[in-house]
């Protein structure tokens, strides 16, 4: 495995802890006001994934000797740093309320703003989970774990949608109050 690959899975890494960090200091803000959690249930279960994830990225590189394919890293490399930007568009569209968990806060208006503003793309950080999940194991052409992830969370994303959703839906009949998380766990 090429140091630069462990680099790049380490990077992730990283900026999921600070995804845990913002979501921590943002739950406490929404918890404050009222917020109300929704789905504890399944958040374990992100968590185990999206460790999964990074932990299989270079377990299946090492363990099969996965080569880097230039013709497929490179694109791929490319699709990871556009979901990192998509992601982090939507953090900073939803400022305190963007959380890993699934927190609405009542009186709050649905975000428009940002990727939130195309009514066609409800969830974006979703995508942008489901483009990097997919992506940065093939940048080192780690297929059995982009398959793997790809399956399961579009597993985990049906439970979790239906949440977010159902969470927003309750505060009816006032506009849904927050889209909340759109977030991802470790």
């Amino acid at each position: 495995m090429s140091p630069w690959y462990a680099l790049l899975v380490s990077l992730v890494g990283a900026e999921r802890l600070a995804e845990l960090v913002v979501a921590r200091r943002n739950a406490r803000w929404s918890l404050g006001r009222g917020g109300v959690v929704a789905g504890r249930g399944h958040y374990p279960w992100m968590v185990a994934l999206h460790t999964g994830l990074l932990g299989g990225c270079l377990l299946e590189v090492w363990l099969a000797d996965r080569p880097f394919v230039p013709a497929l890293g490179w694109p791929m490399l490319g699709l990871v740093v556009a979901a990192q930007g998509l992601r982090w568009w939507c953090v900073s569209a939803l400022g305190h309320q963007w959380n890993t968990e699934v927190i609405v806060v009542p009186g709050l208006s649905l975000v428009t703003r940002g990727p939130y503003r195309f009514r066609w793309l409800r969830h974006p950080n979703y995508v942008a989970v489901a483009v990097e999940g997919a992506a940065l194991p093939l940048v080192h052409s780690a297929w059995l774990t982009a398959a793997a992830f790809t399956v399961l969370n579009a597993a985990l994303m049906v439970v979790r949608i239906r949440c977010e959703n159902a969470a927003l839906a309750a505060l009816a009949p006032r506009e849904p109050a927050v889209r909340s998380s759109g977030g991802t766990a470790l």
